[in-house]
């Protein structure tokens, strides 16, 4: 006998991070929303060993804690990230004899360490008291997509444009296996959510290289790795206060890669190596023992605190290439991806939690046109340009540019910039709840172009600055809480803005901006007169409406 079929409004396939997360804003949205997620593995999931990207930034943490309510758990059960921190710290074992950037303080915005697998516990069990059927050990293994005509809601009223529900024709139909029974369930919409295992990517045909090839090794260790003992220098570990350096994203970063240290509240730390393959081959680091061999070479410091802590090894994988893109995540045919299920950057600036946030938002606005009897065809099509230029800009802060992550000098100058275009710009839009206001974000369009062609222009221009860099290593902090604009920018978040004031925050970030921009190039062009700054000259040139220009009191960059 064939499964009866079960109709849901909304079927999400996977219950991680950007599932279960999808599924409390749709529930919280709207009360009575039949939500049904499928979860391929059986829970509850392990603690520290369960999946990587457990950094959170700006964006990805206000959704957390505030968009969904998490605050509590967030801060009762996960770390409060002391925000990120770099040593150029290649071939040496004196870290505290070494460049550092890093904040002296925590910035007003918050951000977590989080552990996956006890904040993806957490989640599952909270969308089920809201009311979500969580689903787990499912495995789906059929999936056939509705035909959605473009033109079937048109001027229909809400009771019309619903009545295809009605009609099994109009809905996604999926099949899936749970303790070895097959079931059945017709979806209004469905989304994708299952990560690097693509369903309907691969169903569509939707996948889509870039031009950024990295590769990334990590494992988690069963212990604590406290980078503030790596020196008994008293004034060093005072440069922080608190003196709790290893709540940081901590950055061991030289010429070609980076190695992260993250701690997790169940008392392990995530430790990855993410290396172009030009300069550190994949072959090099792809088992621990390898790793444990690169690092005595490249981070020796690192070595020795790992050597005698072979045993409490909890983990190790890899991923060979692991940035891509998506030709579509969001459609009209009600269906759309979301987290890695669609695409995928980098994990340098843990911007994954920040992408599942955004596309979880244009979800649950679609979703919302949808239930009030609109058409969703066009809006889909706006969100997911959208959202691929927000993709584009963030690729640019990564592709070809690992060469310089050993440039003591360089370096400094591009997280800067990186975080005042991050903040700026992206963040602002978030955080001021911008994020599918159409007809607002056309008033400032010129802006947010002008913003994306200045951030292409100034990744080129560092990387060729890098070409040329003495790249000394001062034994110095960078102090990022020390330049009184860069915390502001980070407090600004917290405004609440109307309409009028959220352009004249558009205005003010692309005029920081160029400022910053203009700054640069001259300290750079300073040091280096033949160096190549036609494109990003070009750039400035460019008249767009900005903020009265004013010239800052005083040096936007750390004293040279």
């Amino acid at each position: 006998m064939a499964p009866t079929p079960f109709r849901h409004d909304v079927v999400i396939m996977g219950g991680g991070l950007a599932g279960l997360t999808l599924a409390l804003q749709l529930k919280q949205r709207f009360g009575d929303i039949d939500v049904v997620v499928l979860e391929r593995r059986p829970h509850p999931v392990p603690h520290a060993a369960h999946k990587v990207g457990e950094s959170s930034v700006e964006i990805g943490a206000h959704y957390f804690d505030t968009v969904l309510g998490l605050k509590a758990h967030l801060h009762g059960a996960q770390l409060r990230k002391f925000g990120f921190r770099f040593f150029f710290s290649e071939g040496r074992r004196d870290i505290d004899q070494v460049t550092e950037i890093g904040a002296s303080r925590y910035l007003s915005v918050p951000s977590y360490q989080i552990d996956r697998g006890i904040f993806e516990n957490y989640l599952a069990e909270e969308a089920t008291r809201a009311g979500v059927r969580f689903v787990d050990d499912a495995l789906v293994r059929r999936i056939e997509l509705a035909q959605v005509p473009q033109d079937s809601f048109g001027d229909h009223d809400r009771s019309r444009s619903r009545g295809d529900a009605d009609d099994p024709q109009a809905l996604h139909r999926l099949e899936w296996t749970q303790d070895g029974e097959t079931r059945v369930a017709h979806a209004r919409w469905l989304v994708d959510a299952c990560g690097r295992a693509g369903l309907l990517k691969r169903k569509l045909g939707l996948a889509q290289a870039n031009a950024h090839a990295c590769n990334a090794v990590w494992f988690r260790i069963g212990a604590r790795i406290t980078i503030d003992h790596w020196s008994d220098n008293a004034q060093w570990r005072a440069r922080c206060e608190p003196q709790a350096r290893w709540l940081s994203t901590n950055h061991l970063v030289g010429t070609g890669y980076w190695v992260w240290l993250i701690p997790l509240a169940s008392g392990s730390h995530s430790v990855g190596i993410v290396a172009d393959p030009r300069m550190h081959p994949l072959e090099t680091m792809d088992s621990f023992d390898k790793a444990m061999d690169w690092f005595r070479r490249w981070q020796p410091r690192l070595f020795d605190e790992l050597d005698g802590q072979r045993h409490l090894l909890q983990d190790f994988a890899f991923f060979r290439n692991f940035s891509y893109g998506c030709k579509q995540v969001f459609s009209g045919q009600r269906w759309a991806l979301t987290g890695e299920a669609g695409l995928f950057l980098d994990p340098f600036y843990s911007p994954g939690s920040d992408f599942i946030a955004m596309s979880n938002t244009y979800i649950t606005d679609l979703i919302a046109h949808d239930r009030a009897g609109h058409s969703v065809a066009a809006r889909a099509q706006l969100y997911d340009q959208i959202y691929h230029s927000f993709y584009e800009s963030t690729l640019a802060l990564y592709r070809d540019q690992y060469a310089l992550f050993g440039d003591p000098e360089v370096l400094p100058v591009k997280v800067i910039w990186d975080y005042t275009y991050y903040w700026g710009v992206l963040s602002q839009i978030f955080f001021q709840q911008r994020l599918t206001d159409l007809a607002l974000l056309g008033t400032v369009r010129e802006e947010l172009q002008h913003c994306q062609r200045l951030n292409v222009a100034m990744q080129d221009f560092l990387r060729a600055w890098s070409d040329k860099s003495a790249k000394r290593n001062p034994p110095v902090m960078l102090d990022q809480a020390a330049l009184p604009w860069f915390a502001e920018l980070n407090r600004s978040l917290n405004d609440r803005l109307d309409d009028e004031g959220f352009k004249a925050r558009m205005r003010a970030s692309a005029t920081q901006l160029r400022e910053l921009a203009g700054e640069i190039l001259r300290r750079a062009c300073a040091e280096h007169p033949g160096l190549d700054n036609g494109a990003l000259r070009a750039v400035l040139a460019d008249h767009v409406p900005t903020s009265p220009a004013q010239a800052p009191a005083s040096p936007l960059l750390f004293d040279a």
